[in-house]
């Protein structure tokens, strides 16, 4: 199955790979909104609608394209990606020895047809000490991450357990995605 992918994720790359979808990576030309006074559920939704429809524009919908966007939210507070490492090390801290949660939403469009849902999942971290949260940090890992770490990387060690989709904490949950491209007629295991 071949689609479009509104990102330049790798990690959203590398998922749909796992499932046999060959997707042409198209970055959208859409300003991400970051504002902290909006529903952090609504903003995800905003931000991966904006990406889907700014590849649509540009490219059309004859072959279905698909945008996300994952946020990470705290005490009512989106953490987006840190813009250097002090800032990483400052989101780390607060995730430390908590629960946060993990929202992707994700949008879809083919044949004139859009979709947009929101996945949620719980993420509880370890108690982390400051050596270990300048260590991770100094990796660089963290820079490019929502919430300034990667479950799928190194941040693994940083997570005590989830609850939810696994996937959806990488970036892309892909079951979710499988219904949502199904309801608009397209079968991604086909």
């Amino acid at each position: 199955m071949k689609v479009v992918l509104a990102s330049a994720s790798p990690r959203r790359l590398e998922l749909l790979k796992q499932v046999g979808v060959e997707a042409q990576v198209c970055p959208a030309a859409f300003a991400e909104e970051a504002g902290q006074n909006v529903p952090a559920q609504l903003l995800a939704l905003h931000n991966a609608v904006g990406k889907c429809r700014a590849v649509v524009a540009a490219k059309g919908d004859a072959v279905p394209v698909i945008a996300a966007d994952t946020i990470v939210v705290i005490d009512d507070v989106v953490l987006g990606k840190p813009h250097d490492a002090h800032e990483a090390a400052a989101m780390l801290a607060r995730l430390s020895g908590r629960k946060h949660e993990v929202l992707t939403a994700v949008a879809v469009a083919y044949g004139g047809k859009e979709l947009a849902r929101v996945c949620a999942t719980e993420v509880f971290f370890r108690q982390l000490t400051a050596a270990e949260i300048a260590a991770y940090v100094a990796t660089g890992e963290p820079l490019d991450k929502a919430g300034a770490y990667g479950i799928q990387g190194r941040g693994a060690l940083l997570v005590e357990k989830i609850a939810g989709c696994y996937n959806n904490v990488v970036g892309l949950p892909l079951s979710m995605l499988d219904g949502m491209l199904k309801e608009i007629g397209v079968n991604m295991t086909a």
